[in-house]
């Protein structure tokens, strides 16, 4: 069965105002458009072509399809126009205990200081989809970001202080925990005041989004967080993962996001919003690594972005061509969006057929086992994982 789903932009004030409407080839509406839902996540389900929810859908209809009553995944097109706050999420444990402790101490599940919203663990990977799309993803190397903050000069001292551990990762929490908890705002300010005077030929990317972000969030500690950080410029079709704990923002740019069925955020800078600095150190990995680029493999015209261990979701990637249709095993209950040209599918068990054009989305269920992709364009494929 193939079953239609459609979702309004959300507006959140970092998002784009013309990203989205340009890929669903519309006129923009003039607000910001951030994001656009297509799962039953209960905080903004898609609907299907009766007006009901897919989660209800689900309970009404999916069993008889073979389809789980709640989709282990929530699958997003983000449309980043300005910066994301940094943040990061829980493990599977952390959030079970953190939810239920926020049950328990009575804290409204919409409330401003929630910081736990559902007990699930919320890993996460995002496919660019515009031409380059922009991100800070995990901690640098704490000696490349020694040279950066010596690049300060004596702006960056009480920075640098705070760096000289031996441990890496004790360094680059303790120096997160002072910046959000502990600095003055006069010690930020000199952070960031030299890092739009600094000028250095290894990290002048870094330094250019460094006056972005004070532009954006001015004297935000976020700021002097985001120096920490890997820059990363995804070209269209390369991904990022992000695990557990590990602190990221996206920047700017189109993406196909997915990620395990949560709304779990602890925020770490760059936002007006709750800030539970507690709760981040305690979930936060602070290891550096490299920045987290994800390679696909390809499987037969198909390329699947997956991590082992997680069994929530996996995104399989079709650059379907007009001289040869492409075939897509599926494995469990998927959701498939078109991010560009026009592709016509056929359900493998029924023989459904329907057509997406950017934007658009199908949920197929499970019995069907595969789908068949022609036309031109690309389609992402949302699954669960193994």
């Amino acid at each position: 069965m193939l079953v239609s789903l459609v979702n309004e932009p959300r507006d959140y004030a970092w998002g784009s105002t013309t990203l989205i409407a340009d890929l669903e080839g519309r006129t923009p509406s003039g607000r910001p458009e951030a994001e656009v839902w297509y799962g039953d996540h209960p905080a903004d389900p898609a609907v299907v072509p009766d007006g009901r929810s897919l989660g209800e859908w689900l309970a009404d209809e999916g069993a008889e399809a073979g389809a789980p009553a709640k989709l282990p995944y929530l699958l997003k097109v983000l449309a980043a126009g300005s910066p994301l706050s940094i943040q990061a999420h829980p493990s599977k444990r952390q959030a079970e205990e953190g939810f239920a402790r926020e049950e328990a101490a009575g804290i409204d599940r919409s409330a401003a200081e929630r910081t736990y919203r559902d007990d699930n663990h919320k890993p996460e990977l995002i496919v660019a989809v515009s031409e380059t799309f922009t991100a800070l993803a995990g901690l640098r190397d704490l000696e490349a970001t020694r040279r950066l903050v010596a690049a300060l000069g004596e702006g960056g001292h009480a920075l640098a202080a705070h760096l000289e551990g031996t441990d890496a990762a004790a360094s680059l929490r303790d120096t997160i925990a002072w910046l959000l908890a502990d600095a003055s705002e006069s010690e930020i300010g000199a952070i960031i005041a030299a890092a739009a005077r600094a000028e250095d030929d290894e990290f002048a990317a870094e330094l250019t989004l460094s006056r972005h972000l004070d532009t954006a969030y001015p004297g935000d500690p976020g700021v002097v967080v985001a120096l920490l950080m890997n820059l990363v410029v995804l070209q269209r079709g390369e991904a990022l993962f992000v695990p557990a704990g590990v602190l990221h923002a996206y920047v700017a740019g189109l993406g196909v996001e997915l990620m395990a069925a949560s709304d779990n955020v602890l925020r770490g800078g760059l936002t007006p919003k709750h800030i539970d600095v507690p709760e981040l150190l305690e979930i936060l990995d602070p290891t550096p690594a490299p920045p987290p680029v994800l390679a696909p493999v390809a499987q037969g015209g198909v390329e699947r972005f997956s991590v082992p261990g997680i069994a929530d979701f996996a995104l399989l990637h079709a650059k379907v061509a007009a001289d040869a249709a492409t075939d897509v095993p599926l494995d469990g209950v998927a959701i498939a969006l078109a991010t560009s040209g026009e592709v016509q599918l056929e359900a493998g068990r029924s023989g459904a057929r329907t057509t997406l054009i950017p934007g658009c989305a199908v949920l197929v269920t499970p019995d069907e086992g595969s789908i068949r992709a022609s036309g031109q364009g690309d389609l992402f494929v949302a699954i669960p994982g193994r």
